[in-house]
């Protein structure tokens, strides 16, 4: 998402996520409801101004002079005080370079083809990690196109495993922030926890807060895997749904603050309490390693494998 800033850590990425203008819809902005302070009438201008000026309505908002909101106002419902204050609003975002016009790419398309080849994608951020309107921004939009793009395969391949796009594992960190119960119901990440793989696509959800998830996203979840908790309402929605929820707090209370975790769920036949492995030079060795540097070539050698960059000695 940010291309200077993995110049500067020397990282090449194999491509830079571009979003157009008019990629950005009311949708995506019920889940800025909160970062952005967006009242309901807001929300409700936004869906006015699509269906009056059509996908490139931020824009054309931006760019509006008086007299064309004016003009706009007489000819519709819109209140001038919420669209006067939801420009104000779009127009923080003007300050995320990755927010383009005229944008011919299709930054969802080219993560879907990775996908599809079984590559495993991380989308970093850069400095934008720090920045939680982008964060929800890009994360939403882009699940968002990509789910639908999963909706439309499975649906077409009528019941053809072997025409339907494989399994897929979206991972989101801060969960909370997507899935608060306020907004849990309108947002794509709800309506993927309560499809259930329905469309071949599900969810890892990581948080240090699982209290402000929504109780029905919680119930979802079918595998949990719980470190050290000491907040109660964490404790308690951890462990909604499950059996013999009274001892369990018992163990997560007596795990260690390291390397300690509770796994309980589908996953496992009960509940079970593990030591995380440490990454460190006896593990690799045990994974065939001798030493750091052999490690980092083995590592170069099959990221340049997943480009399609041909090796000396390999055909």
């Amino acid at each position: 998402l940010d291309e200077a800033s993995s110049r500067r850590r020397k990282v090449r990425p194999d491509f830079t996520v571009v979003l157009d203008w008019s990629d950005i819809q009311p949708e995506d902005l019920e889940m800025l409801r909160v970062t952005l302070d967006l009242s309901d009438q807001m929300v409700g201008a936004a869906y006015s101004l699509r269906r009056a000026w059509g996908r490139g309505w931020i824009k054309q908002l931006l760019q509006a002079d008086k007299d064309a909101i004016d003009l706009l106002v007489e000819g519709t419902t819109i209140n001038r005080s919420s669209l006067d204050a939801l420009s104000r609003r779009m127009e923080r975002l003007t300050r995320f370079d990755f927010l383009r016009d005229s944008w011919k790419g299709d930054s969802a398309q080219q993560i879907i083809d990775y996908l599809d080849k079984g590559i495993t994608v991380v989308l970093e951020f850069g400095r934008y990690g720090n920045s939680l309107e982008a964060y929800i921004l890009v994360a939403n939009y882009l699940t968002r196109r990509i789910h639908q793009m999963y909706v439309e395969r499975v649906e077409s391949a009528l019941g053809d495993a072997a025409q339907e796009p494989p399994q897929l594992m979206i991972v989101i960190e801060e969960a909370h922030k997507f899935l608060d119960p306020q907004i849990a119901r309108q947002t794509i990440f709800g309506t993927i926890a309560r499809e259930l793989r329905k469309y071949n696509v599900t969810l890892l959800i990581v948080d240090q807060r699982p209290s402000g998830i929504d109780e029905e996203v919680m119930s979802q979840i079918g595998t949990r895997v719980t470190a050290l908790l000491d907040n109660e309402r964490d404790i308690a929605a951890v462990l909604t749904g499950v059996s013999g929820a009274g001892s369990l707090r018992e163990v997560l209370a007596r795990l260690d603050t390291k390397q300690q975790a509770l796994i309980m769920g589908h996953a496992v036949p009960m509940p079970v309490v593990i030591q995380t492995r440490s990454y460190d030079a006896d593990f690799y060795a045990a994974m065939g390693f001798q030493d750091e540097a052999e490690l980092r070539a083995s590592r170069s050698s099959r990221v340049n494998l997943l480009r399609g960059e041909r090796e000396e000695g390999i055909d």
